[in-house]
Protein backbone atom coordinates (compact mmCIF):
# COMPACT_ATOMS: atom_id res chain seq x y z
CA UNK A 1 0.00 0.00 0.00
CA UNK A 2 1.09 3.67 -0.87
CA UNK A 3 1.87 6.22 1.91
CA UNK A 4 1.68 9.67 1.88
CA UNK A 5 2.30 12.46 4.19
CA UNK A 6 0.53 15.95 3.65
CA UNK A 7 0.78 19.12 5.57
CA UNK A 8 -1.99 21.40 6.29
CA UNK A 9 -4.93 19.32 6.08
CA UNK A 10 -7.18 21.36 8.77
CA UNK A 11 -9.51 22.71 6.16
CA UNK A 12 -9.76 22.75 1.93
CA UNK A 13 -7.12 21.16 -0.17
CA UNK A 14 -5.23 19.17 2.17
CA UNK A 15 -8.36 18.24 4.09
CA UNK A 16 -10.38 17.06 0.77
CA UNK A 17 -7.06 15.74 -0.55
CA UNK A 18 -6.38 13.12 2.25
CA UNK A 19 -9.95 11.50 2.59
CA UNK A 20 -10.07 11.24 -1.29
CA UNK A 21 -6.50 9.39 -1.09
CA UNK A 22 -7.87 7.49 1.54
CA UNK A 23 -11.06 6.20 0.13
CA UNK A 24 -8.88 5.13 -2.77
CA UNK A 25 -6.75 2.64 -0.79
CA UNK A 26 -3.97 4.58 0.07
CA UNK A 27 -2.21 4.86 3.49
CA UNK A 28 -2.83 8.91 4.40
CA UNK A 29 -0.91 10.62 7.09
CA UNK A 30 -2.84 13.80 7.71
CA UNK A 31 -1.14 16.38 9.28
CA UNK A 32 -2.34 20.14 10.96
CA UNK A 33 -0.65 22.48 13.24
CA UNK A 34 -3.54 22.75 15.76
CA UNK A 35 -4.58 19.96 18.32
CA UNK A 36 -8.12 20.65 18.01
CA UNK A 37 -7.58 19.97 13.69
CA UNK A 38 -5.51 17.00 14.86
CA UNK A 39 -8.48 15.61 16.67
CA UNK A 40 -11.05 16.28 13.65
CA UNK A 41 -8.46 14.46 11.40
CA UNK A 42 -8.93 11.64 14.10
CA UNK A 43 -12.03 11.30 14.06
CA UNK A 44 -12.63 10.70 10.27
CA UNK A 45 -10.22 7.62 10.22
CA UNK A 46 -7.06 9.03 9.68
CA UNK A 47 -4.09 8.70 10.52
CA UNK A 48 -2.37 11.97 12.01
CA UNK A 49 0.38 14.10 13.43
CA UNK A 50 0.57 17.52 14.56
CA UNK A 51 2.82 19.18 12.31
CA UNK A 52 3.80 22.95 12.35
CA UNK A 53 5.67 22.97 9.76
CA UNK A 54 7.60 25.69 11.50
CA UNK A 55 8.44 23.54 13.81
CA UNK A 56 11.56 21.04 12.79
CA UNK A 57 11.24 18.23 15.74
CA UNK A 58 7.21 17.83 14.76
CA UNK A 59 8.27 17.24 11.29
CA UNK A 60 11.53 15.00 12.47
CA UNK A 61 8.96 12.96 14.70
CA UNK A 62 6.31 12.51 11.91
CA UNK A 63 8.92 10.90 9.82
CA UNK A 64 10.35 8.42 12.48
CA UNK A 65 7.15 7.37 13.37
CA UNK A 66 6.08 6.64 9.67
CA UNK A 67 9.61 4.53 8.77
CA UNK A 68 8.99 2.59 12.34
CA UNK A 69 5.35 1.59 11.23
CA UNK A 70 6.03 1.17 7.81
CA UNK A 71 9.47 0.89 6.89
CA UNK A 72 9.27 2.83 3.97
CA UNK A 73 8.03 6.77 2.68
CA UNK A 74 5.98 6.79 -0.85
CA UNK A 75 5.40 10.26 -1.23
CA UNK A 76 4.59 13.73 0.45
CA UNK A 77 2.61 16.77 -0.31
CA UNK A 78 3.25 19.69 0.74
CA UNK A 79 0.67 21.75 1.14
CA UNK A 80 0.29 23.77 4.12
CA UNK A 81 0.38 27.67 3.78
CA UNK A 82 -1.44 30.82 4.16
CA UNK A 83 -1.89 33.88 2.60
CA UNK A 84 -0.63 37.40 3.88
CA UNK A 85 -2.58 40.33 1.94
CA UNK A 86 -1.51 43.77 1.87
CA UNK A 87 0.71 46.49 -0.39
CA UNK A 88 4.28 45.63 -0.31
CA UNK A 89 5.05 49.12 1.36
CA UNK A 90 2.76 47.58 4.24
CA UNK A 91 4.53 44.16 4.88
CA UNK A 92 6.84 44.77 7.35
CA UNK A 93 10.01 42.36 7.46
CA UNK A 94 8.85 40.69 10.29
CA UNK A 95 5.52 39.95 8.74
CA UNK A 96 7.59 38.88 5.95
CA UNK A 97 9.48 36.46 7.25
CA UNK A 98 6.25 34.65 9.23
CA UNK A 99 4.82 34.80 5.64
CA UNK A 100 8.22 32.75 4.57
CA UNK A 101 8.38 30.81 7.70
CA UNK A 102 5.40 28.81 6.98
CA UNK A 103 5.12 29.09 3.03
CA UNK A 104 8.92 28.41 2.25
CA UNK A 105 11.09 27.48 4.72
CA UNK A 106 8.90 24.97 6.21
CA UNK A 107 8.10 23.24 2.90
CA UNK A 108 12.08 23.01 2.71
CA UNK A 109 12.79 21.49 5.80
CA UNK A 110 9.72 18.89 5.07
CA UNK A 111 11.26 19.06 1.42
CA UNK A 112 14.80 17.89 3.05
CA UNK A 113 13.82 15.32 5.66
CA UNK A 114 11.88 13.75 3.01
CA UNK A 115 14.77 13.74 0.63
CA UNK A 116 17.04 11.70 3.27
CA UNK A 117 14.45 8.80 3.38
CA UNK A 118 14.21 9.24 -0.38
CA UNK A 119 17.81 8.89 -1.73
CA UNK A 120 18.33 5.82 0.99
CA UNK A 121 15.65 3.68 -0.18
CA UNK A 122 16.21 4.99 -3.66
CA UNK A 123 12.38 6.51 -5.03
CA UNK A 124 9.90 8.77 -3.91
CA UNK A 125 7.33 11.79 -4.71
CA UNK A 126 7.77 15.43 -3.44
CA UNK A 127 4.60 17.50 -4.80
CA UNK A 128 5.14 20.62 -3.82
CA UNK A 129 2.16 23.03 -3.43
CA UNK A 130 2.73 26.22 -5.68
CA UNK A 131 0.24 29.06 -7.41
CA UNK A 132 -0.67 30.71 -10.09
CA UNK A 133 0.55 33.51 -7.69
CA UNK A 134 3.93 32.03 -8.47
CA UNK A 135 4.14 32.27 -12.21
CA UNK A 136 2.53 35.61 -12.31
CA UNK A 137 2.01 38.75 -9.52
CA UNK A 138 -1.13 40.53 -8.49
CA UNK A 139 -1.26 43.32 -6.05
CA UNK A 140 -1.86 43.26 -2.63
CA UNK A 141 -0.84 40.00 -2.46
CA UNK A 142 3.31 40.65 -2.26
CA UNK A 143 4.57 38.58 0.60
CA UNK A 144 2.52 35.96 -0.64
CA UNK A 145 3.45 36.23 -4.44
CA UNK A 146 7.32 36.22 -3.16
CA UNK A 147 6.86 32.93 -1.32
CA UNK A 148 5.41 31.25 -4.37
CA UNK A 149 8.09 32.35 -6.45
CA UNK A 150 10.61 31.26 -4.23
CA UNK A 151 8.72 27.88 -4.27
CA UNK A 152 9.21 27.48 -8.02
CA UNK A 153 12.71 28.82 -7.92
CA UNK A 154 14.09 25.95 -5.32
CA UNK A 155 11.72 23.61 -6.96
CA UNK A 156 13.05 24.10 -10.66
CA UNK A 157 16.79 23.64 -8.93
CA UNK A 158 15.71 20.19 -7.19
CA UNK A 159 14.37 18.23 -10.08
CA UNK A 160 17.95 19.03 -11.65
CA UNK A 161 19.51 17.38 -9.12
CA UNK A 162 17.19 14.45 -9.02
CA UNK A 163 17.61 13.95 -12.48
CA UNK A 164 18.67 10.09 -13.42
CA UNK A 165 16.51 8.95 -10.00
CA UNK A 166 13.66 7.49 -9.30
CA UNK A 167 13.18 10.46 -6.88
CA UNK A 168 10.28 12.54 -9.00
CA UNK A 169 9.47 16.47 -7.74
CA UNK A 170 5.83 17.96 -8.85
CA UNK A 171 4.95 21.29 -8.47
CA UNK A 172 1.14 22.21 -8.93
CA UNK A 173 0.35 25.53 -9.61
CA UNK A 174 -3.08 25.99 -8.17
CA UNK A 175 -5.60 29.26 -9.05
CA UNK A 176 -8.83 29.99 -7.94
CA UNK A 177 -10.15 26.68 -5.34
CA UNK A 178 -12.92 26.62 -2.87
CA UNK A 179 -11.21 27.06 0.70
CA UNK A 180 -10.73 28.89 3.75
CA UNK A 181 -7.72 30.85 2.15
CA UNK A 182 -9.82 34.52 2.46
CA UNK A 183 -11.05 34.19 5.64
CA UNK A 184 -7.60 33.63 7.05
CA UNK A 185 -6.06 36.17 4.78
CA UNK A 186 -8.73 38.42 6.59
CA UNK A 187 -7.74 37.73 9.99
CA UNK A 188 -4.03 38.18 8.69
CA UNK A 189 -4.73 41.82 7.17
CA UNK A 190 -6.30 42.85 10.60
CA UNK A 191 -3.81 41.39 12.96
CA UNK A 192 -0.86 42.72 10.58
CA UNK A 193 -1.47 46.48 8.62
CA UNK A 194 -1.77 49.83 9.80
CA UNK A 195 -4.79 50.53 7.47
CA UNK A 196 -5.64 53.65 8.45
CA UNK A 197 -2.32 54.83 8.02
CA UNK A 198 -1.88 53.22 4.76
CA UNK A 199 -1.42 55.09 1.24
CA UNK A 200 -4.02 52.63 0.22
CA UNK A 201 -5.98 53.03 3.41
CA UNK A 202 -9.37 53.82 0.80
CA UNK A 203 -8.28 51.32 -1.61
CA UNK A 204 -8.28 49.00 1.58
CA UNK A 205 -11.32 50.03 2.86
CA UNK A 206 -13.38 50.17 -0.75
CA UNK A 207 -12.11 46.89 -2.60
CA UNK A 208 -9.60 44.56 -0.66
CA UNK A 209 -11.29 44.11 3.12
CA UNK A 210 -14.52 44.03 1.54
CA UNK A 211 -13.69 40.98 -1.29
CA UNK A 212 -11.81 39.48 2.17
CA UNK A 213 -15.61 39.96 3.73
CA UNK A 214 -17.08 38.30 1.21
CA UNK A 215 -18.95 34.81 2.32
CA UNK A 216 -19.67 35.24 -2.31
CA UNK A 217 -16.72 33.91 -4.44
CA UNK A 218 -17.58 35.34 -7.54
CA UNK A 219 -13.81 34.57 -9.29
CA UNK A 220 -13.82 33.53 -12.29
CA UNK A 221 -12.75 29.73 -12.78
CA UNK A 222 -12.81 28.96 -9.31
CA UNK A 223 -12.80 24.98 -8.71
CA UNK A 224 -13.32 22.99 -5.91
CA UNK A 225 -10.53 21.24 -3.59
CA UNK A 226 -11.12 17.97 -5.39
CA UNK A 227 -9.54 19.83 -8.44
CA UNK A 228 -6.13 19.37 -6.45
CA UNK A 229 -6.81 16.54 -4.24
CA UNK A 230 -7.41 14.36 -8.06
CA UNK A 231 -4.14 15.78 -9.70
CA UNK A 232 -2.58 14.52 -6.42
CA UNK A 233 -4.13 11.56 -6.70
CA UNK A 234 -2.57 10.90 -10.59
CA UNK A 235 0.56 12.29 -9.36
CA UNK A 236 0.79 9.62 -7.15
CA UNK A 237 -0.55 6.70 -9.33
CA UNK A 238 2.03 7.94 -12.15
CA UNK A 239 5.27 6.18 -12.68
CA UNK A 240 6.79 9.31 -14.10
CA UNK A 241 4.93 12.31 -13.02
CA UNK A 242 5.04 15.62 -14.61
CA UNK A 243 7.26 18.26 -13.16
CA UNK A 244 4.34 20.89 -13.12
CA UNK A 245 0.23 20.78 -13.02
CA UNK A 246 -1.45 23.77 -13.44
CA UNK A 247 -5.26 23.63 -11.88
CA UNK A 248 -7.79 26.03 -13.32
CA UNK A 249 -8.01 27.62 -16.47
CA UNK A 250 -6.79 30.72 -14.94
CA UNK A 251 -3.77 29.52 -14.51
CA UNK A 252 -3.70 28.03 -18.08
CA UNK A 253 -4.54 31.35 -19.29
CA UNK A 254 -2.21 33.52 -16.80
CA UNK A 255 0.29 30.77 -17.52
CA UNK A 256 0.03 31.72 -21.35
CA UNK A 257 0.25 35.28 -21.24
CA UNK A 258 3.05 35.29 -18.97
CA UNK A 259 4.73 33.63 -22.14
CA UNK A 260 3.58 35.59 -24.53
CA UNK A 261 2.95 38.86 -23.43
CA UNK A 262 5.36 41.84 -22.62
CA UNK A 263 6.56 42.32 -18.98
CA UNK A 264 4.70 45.70 -19.40
CA UNK A 265 1.53 44.34 -21.43
CA UNK A 266 0.90 41.85 -18.62
CA UNK A 267 1.65 44.38 -15.53
CA UNK A 268 -1.39 46.65 -17.45
CA UNK A 269 -4.08 43.26 -17.82
CA UNK A 270 -2.74 42.08 -14.27
CA UNK A 271 -3.10 45.39 -12.48
CA UNK A 272 -7.60 45.08 -13.24
CA UNK A 273 -8.11 42.06 -11.34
Amino acid sequence: MNNILITGCSTGIGLETALILQNNGFKVYASAREEEDVKKLQNLGLETFKIDVTNKEEITNAFASILQNDKKLDAVFNNAGFGQPGAVEDITTEVLKEQFETNFFGLHEVTIQAMKIFRKQGYGKIIQHSSVLGIISLKFRGAYNASKYAIEGLNDTLRQEVMGSNIFISTINTGPVTSEFRANGLKNFNKNIDMENSYFSNVYKKELKKRLESKEDNTPFTLPASSVANVVFDIINSKKPKPRYYVTKATHILGFFKRILSTSLMDKILNKM
